[in-house]
């Protein structure tokens, strides 16, 4: 598959009522940086959000499924938002990388000369 030069992508997560939806979509690169997905979403020409590397999860439960490539029907979207700024629940996993995190800066911190 080739790649478009002519656009960038983002990563993002997508809420519609029954799933959430991570994945990466590709916006312009001619659009003011901060009105990217609303661009995006709200031309009215188009009816599908194509989504890559998608994984979607049932919000009533099961296990998240994959896709290289998803097309998400506008009418469902509820929300989208770059990843980057999405606050994801806490999790085991997330409390460990947490912990790793102010361990690394705690030793840091007593590295520096003062």
């Amino acid at each position: 598959m080739s790649k478009n030069v002519d656009t960038i992508p983002v990563e993002v997560l997508i809420l519609t009522v029954d799933h959430d939806i991570k994945g990466t979509v590709h916006v312009s690169k001619y659009t003011n940086t901060n009105r990217e997905l609303t661009d995006l979403l709200n031309d009215k020409g188009r009816r599908f959000l194509a989504v890559t590397d998608a994984e979607i999860v049932d919000k009533r439960g099961g296990p998240p499924r994959k896709y290289n490539f998803l097309e998400v029907h506008m009418d469902y979207i509820l929300m989208v938002h770059p990843s980057a700024q999405v606050l994801f629940r806490e999790t085991t996993r997330s409390q460990e990388d947490i912990t790793r995190f102010r361990e690394l800066r705690a030793k840091l911190n007593q590295t520096r000369p003062r």
